[in-house]
C-alpha cells in the first residue's frame, strides 16, 4: 500500500467513514502490524493537535469579532493617534490578514511535522540512546543540599571513580532492586541513595543483558525494609494514550515526568518492550513507569536521539520472568513481587509522595 493511500485509509478509520466490515478488516491488521497500529496513534494525535488550533484560531477570531462590534457600537473607543498607537491600529487593521497567514503556514508546517513523523521509517539502533549518565562527581551538590545531607556519611571512599549514574526501584521491601543492566556495565562497587540523600552499599543478585534489565540487592547494616511497597506490578498490557509517569535521576534530585503509551511495541516491533511519549534523560535509565493506578507496567531503558520524546521501557512482565528465574536456580531468593497497589484512586500528587521513597539513585563505581 502507497503511503498516501495508507494515508487516507487511517483517516477514513479515525473519521469513522468505514463500514462495518472495512472497519473490522482494518482493526485485525493493526492487532497485526506493530507499524500501523503506530501510524494510526501518530496520526489520531495529529489530527487531534489540528483541531486544538483550529479551536485556538476561531476563539480569537470572536474575540477579535467582539471587539470590533463594541467599537462599531461605540461602547469602547480608540485612543487618538499618536506616534505610539499608530502601530496598534495598523496591526488592528491587518490583524486579520496576518492570522489567516499565519494560519496557513502553521498548519502547513504542521501538516509536513505530522507526515514526516508517519512515514519516516524505523531508527536504526544507532539512533538509541542509552539513558545512563556520565557523572565526573556526583557529590556536587548545591550548598542547599550539602547542608540537607551532612547529617550522612558518604559511604563511598575518597578517590573512587564514580562513573555512572541510572535509576533503581525496590520491588521487594528486602532489599531487592530493579534497575536496567546497562546503568551497571563494568561496576565494580555499586551503591544507591534514597531520597534522603543516605547511601547504601548494594550488590548485583542477577542481570540479562538481552532483556536490559538487573536485579539488586541493598547489602547494607543501615539500610531499614519498609513495611511494604505501595505500588504493584502487573503483567496487563496497557491500552494505547493511557496516561502513565515515572520517577528518576536524570539529576541528583528526584525528577517526575508524565506521558502516555504510544506503542504496544518497542524498537523494530519488539515486543518485551513499549514505546511512551514521555520526556527522559540520561539518568532516567532504570526508573519505573506508572500507570495511572499506581502498577508497575515497564522500566525506561532508551530514547530516539533523533526524536524528541521517543523513549522505549522494557515490560514489566520481564521482572515477572526474571524473579521466577532467580527463584528456580537459588532457593534462598524469596522476591514477592506486589499485585495489588494501595495507591490506586488518590490523586496523582499523594501518589508519588508514597512512591518516591521507594525510587533510588544508582551510582555506579569503576575501580
Amino acid at each position: 500500500m502507497e503511503q498516501f493511500e495508507l494515508a487516507e485509509v487511517v483517516e477514513r478509520y479515525l473519521t469513522g467513514e468505514m463500514n462495518p466490515e472495512e472497519q473490522r478488516a482494518f482493526e485485525e491488521m493493526r492487532k497485526n502490524n506493530p507499524e500501523l497500529d503506530q501510524t494510526v496513534v501518530e496520526y489520531h494525535y495529529f489530527l487531534e493537535q489540528m483541531g486544538h488550533y483550529g479551536e485556538i484560531r476561531r476563539f480569537k477570531s470572536n474575540l477579535y469579532d467582539t471587539h470590533h462590534t463594541l467599537q462599531e457600537s461605540g461602547e469602547i473607543k480608540e485612543l487618538p493617534l499618536t506616534t505610539g498607537t499608530r502601530i496598534v491600529n495598523m496591526w488592528n487593521k491587518y490583524r486579520r490578514v496576518v492570522a489567516v497567514a499565519a494560519s496557513i503556514a502553521g498548519i502547513t508546517a504542521l501538516f509536513i511535522s505530522g507526515m514526516m513523523t508517519i512515514f519516516t521509517p524505523k531508527a536504526p539502533f544507532r539512533d538509541i540512546e542509552e539513558l545512563r549518565r556520565k557523572v565526573s562527581n556526583l557529590e556536587k551538590q548545591s550548598s542547599n543540599q550539602r547542608a540537607e545531607f551532612n547529617k550522612f556519611k558518604t559511604k563511598i571512599a575518597p578517590g573512587s571513580d564514580v562513573k555512572f549514574g541510572g535509576t533503581s526501584f525496590m520491588i521487594d521491601p528486602k532489599g531487592y532492586l530493579v534497575t536496567s543492566a546497562h546503568v551497571l556495565k563494568g561496576a565494580k562497587k555499586i551503591y544507591v541513595q534514597s531520597i534522603q540523600g543516605e547511601d547504601f552499599l548494594a550488590e548485583i543478585v542477577h542481570q540479562d543483558a538481552n532483556a536490559d534489565i538487573a536485579v539488586i540487592k541493598i547489602n547494607d547494616q543501615d539500610f531499614q525494609s519498609p513495611k511494604q511497597l505501595p505500588y504493584g506490578f502487573t503483567r496487563i498490557q496497557t491500552d494505547l494514550s493511557e496516561a502513565v509517569y515515572t520517577l528518576g535521576y536524570p539529576k541528583d534530585e528526584i525528577v517526575y515526568n508524565e506521558g502516555y503509551l504510544s506503542a504496544r511495541t518497542g524498537l523494530e516491533g519488539d515486543t518485551m518492550s513499549c514505546q511512551i511519549t514521555i520526556t527522559a534523560n540520561p539518568g532516567n535509565s532504570g526508573g519505573p513507569v506508572f500507570n495511572k493506578n499506581g502498577e508497575v507496567i515497564g522500566i525506561l531503558n532508551a530514547r530516539q536521539a533523533s526524536a524528541n520524546g521517543v523513549v522505549f521501557a522494557t515490560k514489566s512482565k520481564n521482572i515477572f520472568h526474571l524473579v521466577e528465574t532467580l527463584k528456580e536456580s537459588d532457593k534462598d531468593i524469596n522476591i514477592k513481587l506486589r499485585n495489588s497497589s494501595s495507591i490506586k484512586g488518590i490523586n496523582r500528587t499523594q501518589q508519588v509522595k508514597k512512591v518516591q521513597d521507594h525510587v533510588y539513585m544508582v551510582k555506579v563505581v569503576l575501580g
